[in-house]
């Protein structure tokens, strides 16, 4: 069975950023993607390529959008190489510190209580927001004063004394960091590269945001945070659907997966499912991040595998209070000029409503959409050609304008004879509605039991201030039609696998941990307790790298891999000057050791020989004393990998020792000595030493390469080897490969990083040129 350090399963903001944050400390990752990857210029435009836009294995369908239609609300999510940020608006708002609520009663009982704060996660928005180049839009610069909607935002925002902004967009408006916005120009690769290898421009403010860019200007995390990943070494692997998890019996995760194969475009005949497998990998933490509705349903599907999981799996659903509107006929706040929606991102800024007497707090939102719906409800006409194009555009184009699953057959209803092109703005409101709802099973499929009763109050507020803003702008206003039915849509399904500050009230922890199962967390918006109020996106990346650096950090489960504590803190937490600087790096030997043979360097014994190889971290939890103390003296975490030992097994303590003196002043030794057991329970030690001595410099690659070792029973302490039954001996060595790789994955943590790193390197070179350099007579 295939084993690694960690499996995400989803792409989403919760899956990349781990991805990014595991693969970077060195893990090895692989994610587990559904959909396809979308290069820019791959997403579907033509009738015939919106046909095969929906995802449905089944039917064989395995497009960008999944419609999830439920007894009384409906949700658009996404299936591709980047989740939901293919499709979403782009806006990445911070969640209002007022909103982390506290054991707050809900109508039907029980408290939404948020077990994080604003300032858990404040350094967390931060280095979200600086990896994804979070920018607002550019409102005044050349090119960008013309966006009406804009405008007719602010205007209306400011005759209601309402609290209007330009939140931040993951949008290159410009070509690189820092330099003057335009529109269409080719956008600099990131120092991780282009993981599509296909150009990229930037924003043309065409309204397609919500149905995947064609340009590349959206900033999705294809672009940046899986792009590092994959730089890092981390597999992505796409069309890889998983369909069961467990834990395994020696530790760690099972995953079973399938891999879809897509009919080829060429091929005729009806659509069917294809698909190979299941498979199965190992992983030592799984992190589940495929989304609300894909994590909470394999977590139902597989309950039973999971022993007193939390009762609260499948609770504190909401839509995150999601409401969409139209402001028919709409336009400036001067009455003379009509707003054309399909102008500019498809949102540019946002009114805040607070919580108060009034009610919960939400954000109401500009809307837009591509500009060839406009051709669409001007060839549209009355009658029964206005009922054919309705029929039409539900199958077609179901929840691709906007946020809607039905948004395009309510606008087919809603349209005249042209009037309403270029003169209609979508509103899209979202915020604290009530997290009642229930996720659950019914014959065997994932089922939503939630209505917007409780949250009446909310919806009717945020309602109310789109009306005012309507009546600013001179529009008529328009409900959803399925608004009159109190049928909500949302296009961010939160909750169902809730955090909490115990198994009582959450299925995982603060950290996305999952109560009582180890190594298993939770990374997305399944994991929220309650709505986040804002656009989620960025809340959800937020929590994911908070978890992942409690990950690193923590050693509970540190069997396989990964820089203990300190070594896994942020850049953002450098500690104060007095704290000690840590540092560490990755690195793999292999090669073989035979049976029977007590010294690796003789040829003596029998001819059996096995193969063995070790990936550890090495940690020097304080660089100065490690440099000035004369064993210097570092950890060694991770796992060695044999077959005459059970396969991989984990390293339970470990030393590594650079640059020890040797027998005489031109000599020295690396050693290794590595604590295990054995597949079969018994305790085993690995003991190894690099001679380092004098002699020509073509010697350097050869003896810092070179592993002398010998597998020895029990726990051997050092000084007691010769007392040691020797099991087996023989060499690793350090393939070029790896040894480029290991240099890649130097880090410290502390507030002497980069001084500590060159002391280092500094003491590095230095022994190898008193070991090395030339001699007088020599």
């Amino acid at each position: 069975m295939e084993h690694v350090d960690a499996v995400v399963v989803g792409s989403g903001f919760g899956g990349a950023v781990a991805a990014y944050r595991l693969a970077e400390a060195g893990l090895s990752v692989v994610v587990l993607e559904r959909g396809r990857p979308y290069p820019p210029g791959s997403f579907p435009r033509s009738p015939s390529e919106l046909g095969q836009a929906f995802w449905d294995p089944r039917e064989g369908l395995h497009g960008l959008f999944d419609v999830w239609s439920f007894r009384d609300c409906d949700s658009v999510v996404s299936s591709g190489l980047g989740g939901g940020s293919l499709i979403y608006a782009n806006v990445l708002l911070r969640k209002e510190e007022s909103w982390f609520v506290r054991d707050e009663p809900l109508p039907g009982g029980g408290h939404e209580s948020w077990p994080v704060t604003r300032a858990d996660l404040d350094p967390h928005y931060d280095v979200v927001e600086r990896m994804i180049g979070a920018t607002p839009y550019p409102l005044g610069h050349p090119g960008y004063d013309d966006t009406l909607k804009t405008l007719a935002m602010r205007d209306a925002a400011a005759e209601l004394g309402l609290d209007w902004r330009l939140p931040p967009l993951a949008v290159s408006f410009a070509p690189s960091p820092g330099a003057e916005p335009g529109l269409g120009l080719p956008i600099v690769d990131p120092v991780y590269g282009n993981a599509h290898g296909v150009p990229r421009r930037t924003c043309r403010l065409c309204g397609e945001c919500d149905i995947g860019c064609n340009d590349g200007a959206k900033n999705s995390l294809d672009h940046t945070y899986l792009a590092a990943a994959r730089r890092n070494g981390a597999d992505l692997r796409t069309l890889h659907e998983v369909r069961a998890i467990r834990p395994s019996v020696g530790g760690g995760y099972d995953v079973d997966y399938v891999e879809h194969m897509p009919r080829p475009e060429n091929e005729d005949g009806p659509r069917r499912e294809r698909w190979t497998g299941p498979h199965t990998i190992s992983c030592d933490r799984l992190v589940l991040a495929a989304g609300t509705y894909g994590t909470t349903s394999l977590l139902l599907k597989n309950r039973a595998r999971f022993p007193h999981l939390s009762e609260a799996l499948g609770t504190r659903y909401s839509g995150n209070g999601d409401m969409l509107s139209f402001l028919l006929r709409a336009k400036d706040r001067t009455r003379t000029r009509p707003i054309n929606a399909s102008r500019g991102p498809v949102i540019t800024s946002a009114i805040r409503l607070a919580d108060g007497d009034e009610g919960r707090g939400a954000y109401i939102e500009d809307g837009g959409y591509p500009s060839f719906v406009d051709f669409l409800v001007e060839g549209a006409s009355v009658g029964s050609e206005l009922s054919r194009a309705a029929r039409f555009l539900l199958e077609r184009l179901r929840g691709i304008v906007t946020h809607d699953t039905n948004l395009s057959a309510e606008i087919a209803g809603l349209i005249g004879p042209g009037e309403l092109s270029g003169s209609s703005l979508p509103l899209l409101g979202m915020g604290r509605d009530v997290p009642d709802g229930e996720l659950r099973l019914r014959d065997g499929r994932l089922d939503v039991v939630w209505t917007a009763e409780t949250s009446e109050e909310y919806f009717d507020r945020v309602r109310s201030t789109m009306r005012r803003i309507s009546d600013v702008l001179g529009a008529e206003y328009a409900d959803s039609p399925s608004w009159r039915r109190k049928r909500v849509m949302t296009v961010h399904p939160l909750g169902g696998a809730p955090m909490g500050r115990h198994p009582g009230e959450g299925v995982c922890d603060a950290y996305g941990e999952v109560f009582g199962h180890p190594g298993l967390y939770i990374a997305d918006g399944a994991a929220m307790p309650g709505p986040v109020g804002a656009n989620p996106a960025l809340t959800i990346a937020a929590l994911s790298d908070r978890m992942s650096t409690r990950i690193l950090e923590n050693r509970r489960t540190a069997a396989l891999e990964v820089p203990r504590a300190k070594a896994a803190v942020p850049a953002w937490d450098a500690g104060s000057p007095g704290d000690p600087t840590s540092l560490w790096f990755v690195e793999e030997m292999r090669g073989s050791l035979a049976v029977g043979r007590s010294d690796p360097h003789s040829r003596m014994g029998t001819s059996e020989a096995g193969q063995f190889m070790f990936r550890l971290t090495i940690t020097a939890d304080d660089v100065q004393r490690f440099l000035t103390e004369p064993e210097h003296q570092a950890r060694a975490e991770g796992w060695v990998e044999a077959e005459m030992c059970g396969g991989r097994r984990p390293v339970t303590r470990g030393w590594f020792n650079l640059f020890v003196p040797g027998d005489s002043p031109d000599r020295r030794e690396m050693r290794y000595r590595l604590h295990f057991w054995d597949a079969e329970n018994r305790p085993r030690t690995l003991a190894g030493w690099k001679d380092v001595h004098h002699g020509p410099p073509t010697r350097l690659w050869l003896d810092t390469s070179t592993l002398y070792a010998r597998l020895l029973e029990g726990h051997v302490e050092e000084g007691a080897d010769d007392d040691a039954k020797a099991i087996a001996a023989g060499t690793l060595h350090i393939l070029p490969t790896d040894l480029v790789k290991m240099l890649t994955t130097f880090r410290t943590a502390g507030p002497d990083g980069p001084s500590s790193l060159a002391r280092f390197c500094g003491f590095f070179l230095g022994e190898l040129w008193e070991i090395y350099r030339p001699r007088h007579g020599s």
